[in-house]
């Protein structure tokens, strides 16, 4: 389904068919999952999304609300922009702390963090680019916990990328949170999936 690049309608399982299946759909997601993730610093994780990942949500979000067919639209329009569209990555990146008095604190300090993403490809720096219909930090200078970030691939960074080997780290440059990891191969490889 790599070469998929946007849900469609037909593409939209009936309810009573997603309820039957949802177990084992779930579990074909996690497995999709588990190569699409990687921990950044003490408590960042990058989630990068795909065709069945969003596929999977859609239908999550269907079957949680229970709107029906006046939902799917809505859907398709929140999900669709996450499927990266073959010279990108698109990431669900999560700020991830239980303890609520301190994630309160953790995200006013984080103000901006949206605009402090990065990948190295083979030395080469690619700036995330959060998503540009949604403030993510407030006028206050929290954060949100939660951020949608595309990174755009030159022709050249896509070919490093493919490189068996390819050494990318995903990093934030943010004052309050510096923080950067190796990407694991089962991940690049995961990745390059994506690419056309």
């Amino acid at each position: 389904m790599a070469d998929k690049r946007a849900i469609e309608r037909a593409d939209i399982l009936p309810p009573s068919a997603y309820s039957a299946e949802r177990r084992a759909l779930r579990e074909k997601v996690i497995a999709v999952k588990r190569n699409r993730r990687m921990e950044v610093g003490p408590f960042a994780t990058f989630y990068f999304e795909n065709y069945e990942t969003m596929w999977h949500q859609v239908h999550e979000m269907l079957h949680i609300e229970k709107g029906g067919d006046a939902q799917i639209e809505d859907e398709l329009r929140a999900y669709n922009p996450l499927i990266p569209q073959g010279r990108e990555w698109v990431a669900t990146v999560m700020l991830e702390i239980e303890d609520p008095v301190r994630r309160a604190s953790t995200l006013q300090r984080l103000g901006g963090i949206e605009n402090h993403m990065f990948l190295t490809v083979a030395g080469g720096m690619v700036r995330g680019v959060p998503e540009s219909d949604v403030e993510r930090t407030k006028a206050d200078g929290k954060t949100s916990s939660v951020h949608f970030v595309r990174f755009p691939l030159s022709d050249g960074g896509a070919e490093a990328a493919r490189r068996p080997g390819a050494q990318i780290i995903a990093g934030f440059d943010h004052p309050e949170y510096a923080h950067m990891a190796v990407m694991p191969d089962a991940v690049r490889r995961a990745l390059v999936s994506d690419l056309d």
